[in-house]
């Protein structure tokens, strides 16, 4: 069997994961998904992976959880079972191993009174500013669509980066990207549209074959705000960005739609180191 087999074979499994979050993690049933021994496809999954299928099962709960702590009122107890705990105890000790505070900490704490701009931080007498504005060309990406919660857009990603490899076109220079067309205000969940996005450096050299596809970036002047958090903060960024920063910078919004630049990756990266920016188009300025 090539790599390409297997990135195939273990793509089956990630997608099972993904959609089958709230069921008991049966590794033979996984074995069977992946079409490999029930002996051995356990040590290829986390040799690909670097984290064993449980760990990704755990990561992915615990990122839901830390969701409906934030977004939602349900009680900590209900939020512990539906992430597979029997207690909250067992539910706290896990998500304070990964998040670095205790889930009730982190809903009390975690809100957008937390949320600091860093051009209101002062290290001596130099500004730290949170915001940048930056021109940047267009740019192309190979691009996967997701229907739904923008918190799942994961699932997406997984497939893309799946794709590119058994193409061998993953490339660890390119950046991967969320661009994201509406507000999860104002629209229904099932209806928020996103792309999962991976930057290409030779895009004519590629033979796109659905589900991926072709898209392009536009350029131009964009004001760039950078998040170190876990992905369940980043809206309190984005109330931040549009109802304080922008209607106090005198800028006018473009006409691309944001996206979100991921530059670390979350199987190795515990969620609150992790690095988001926030690309805001503008028009361009006179």
């Amino acid at each position: 069997m090539s790599e390409k087999s297997y990135e195939t074979r273990l793509a089956r499994v990630v997608a099972y994961i993904h959609d089958h979050l709230d069921d008991a993690l049966d590794l033979n049933r996984l074995a069977e998904v992946a079409c490999l021994s029930p002996y051995h496809w356990h040590r290829i999954y986390h040799a690909f992976y670097g984290e064993t299928a449980a760990a990704t099962v755990r990561r992915l709960r615990l990122h839901r959880a830390s969701n409906e702590l934030l977004q939602g009122a349900l009680p900590i107890d209900s939020i512990a079972e539906h992430a597979g705990y029997s207690s909250v105890q067992a539910f706290s000790r896990a998500f304070q191993a990964s998040y670095r505070i205790p889930p009730a900490q982190f809903r009390s704490e975690g809100g957008a009174s937390k949320f600091v701009p860093l051009d209101e931080v002062r290290s001596g007498d130099t500004a730290m500013h949170q915001v940048d504005i930056r021109s940047q060309r267009g740019f192309t990406v190979a691009a996967m669509e997701h229907r739904g919660s923008y918190m799942n857009i994961g699932r997406a990603f997984e497939m893309l980066f799946h794709w590119l490899a058994v193409r061998g076109l993953v490339d660890p220079r390119a950046r991967s990207l969320g661009i994201y067309f509406d507000d999860p205000s104002a629209v229904a969940e099932d209806d928020l549209r996103s792309i999962a996005c991976c930057e290409l450096f030779s895009p004519d050299d590629v033979k796109f074959e659905p589900p991926v596809s072709r898209v392009e970036v536009a350029g131009g002047e964009f004001a760039v705000l950078t998040h170190i958090g876990p992905y369940a903060q980043l809206c309190f960024a984005y109330q931040w960005l549009y109802g304080e920063w922008l209607p106090r910078s005198g800028r006018e919004t473009g006409e691309a739609p944001v996206f979100e630049v991921y530059v670390n990756d979350p199987r190795e990266t515990a969620p609150g180191d992790l690095v988001t920016e926030i690309w805001l188009s503008l028009r361009q300025s006179a």
